[in-house]
């Protein structure tokens, strides 16, 4: 089993596909491609590739434990967690902008 996963281009975010063919922050919510549905992931990867929104683009493997989505990497995990060193701008914590309702962020 696959997803796809990337850095949304302004934010920064790690975000993920899901079943709408919409790039959101929560792992949980993303899509799961079985290994026979890889002309569908590679489509959803060349339409993403050519809007340049996301960024950095990925196939990562992973399983469900407990109806949980659980990346096999250990690199992929860290991600989806978040930060692992909080944010700072002129010493005080910064939290990023989040993708919007509508999946983007202002600028």
């Amino acid at each position: 089993m696959e997803i796809l996963t990337g850095n949304e281009l302004i934010s920064g975010a790690t975000v993920y596909l899901d079943i709408n063919n919409n790039w959101v922050e929560d792992l949980q919510a993303a899509r799961v491609f079985a290994k026979d549905e890889a002309a569908e992931r590679d489509a959803a990867l060349a339409a993403t590739k050519a809007g340049g929104r996301v960024i950095s683009l990925e196939i990562e493997e992973v399983t469900l434990e407990g109806g949980r989505i659980v990346p096999k990497r250990l690199r992929e995990r860290i991600r989806a967690a978040g930060p692992t060193a909080p944010l700072t701008l002129n010493g005080e914590i910064y939290d990023r902008q989040h993708l919007g309702e509508d999946g983007h962020v202002s600028i």
